[in-house]
């Protein structure tokens, strides 16, 4: 088991890097895959993420464990209180402006709110990271994805997550982006050749029910989008796969189900292992060959 890896080969061994998926609080899983690293020592060559996953790459990328994006975790979007006092806490004209016409579906400034729950750790540019980050965006009316790499970090990261029917575009140099993971849910493609073994969590999901209960129509618009997004995974998987890939079990989850945070980890938290087997099983092919 990898368990018994001698971390301090695993600097000198295979490179790995990290694709984190998009898939809003079902993304929370992705802690477990970093506190996993964390945990082995291994430290990716480079991230690549999506919408929550871009999020909790930039973390990673600027030096946070896996224990401290728990905690922070926890400690904000996991409460409902903390919710409302850091959406409080903008000064009036940034909290006019994050929910332009008021609070209604797809109004919310993203750009304004994000800062208020992003961690002091992560930084404004790019160029402080720690390791190369890819953040992916997608270009509404160019209808292809766009890979931010350098510049303003928090401008990226607001329109990879930027979700629509839920927050409002960001402009990226005049273009107008929305939500990463429309174009690219899990972006381990763009990882291709940097690493010996990429390491890619979908986080995606798929509509969770009995096969009989009609879908609400909120249900309906994210389960397709689901649908629409596994399919592209499929694609990618067929043209050129990761070494690893992660599928947590959190289709029970809604996309805005931040409060349940602490039950998304526990659901999720056998990933753990999975991840732990896969790198045993990648690291001694390697090796072995």
């Amino acid at each position: 088991m990898t368990q018994g890896l001698d971390t301090s080969q695993t600097s000198a061994g295979p490179t790995v890097a990290l694709a984190l998926g998009g898939g809003g609080a079902r993304g929370l899983a992705h802690i477990h895959v970093i506190e996993t690293l964390n945990e082995l020592g291994i430290r990716p060559v480079a991230i690549a993420g999506s919408s929550i996953g871009a999020i909790m790459g930039a973390g990673m990328a600027a030096g946070m464990s896996g224990t401290d994006i728990r905690e922070h975790t926890l400690a904000t979007v996991g409460r409902r209180k903390e919710i409302v006092n850091r959406l409080w806490s903008l000064r009036p004209a940034s909290f006019a402006k994050a929910v332009t016409g008021g609070f209604r579906v797809g109004q919310f400034n993203i750009e304004r709110i994000l800062p208020a729950f992003l961690p002091e750790a992560i930084p404004n540019d790019f160029a402080a990271l720690h390791i190369p980050l890819k953040v992916m965006t997608t270009d509404y009316y160019g209808q292809t994805e766009r890979v931010c790499e350098d510049g303003d970090l928090h401008q990226a990261l607001a329109a990879s997550a930027a979700l629509p029917a839920v927050f409002m575009p960001v402009r990226i140099d005049g273009r107008v982006m929305i939500d990463g993971g429309i174009y690219n849910p899990v972006p381990f493609d763009h990882l291709t050749g940097l690493a010996d073994i990429v390491i890619a969590v979908d986080v995606v999901g798929g509509p969770d029910g009995d096969g009989e209960t009609m879908p609400s129509r909120i249900d309906s618009l994210f389960g397709a989008s689901q649908l629409m997004m596994q399919s592209i995974i499929a694609m990618k998987m067929k043209a050129q796969p990761p070494e690893i890939l992660l599928r947590p079990d959190v289709s029970r989850f809604r996309v805005m189900d931040f409060l349940k945070a602490q039950e998304v980890l526990t659901a999720t938290a056998a990933v753990k292992d999975q991840l732990k087997a896969a790198l045993d099983t990648a690291f001694n092919a390697r090796i072995g060959g």
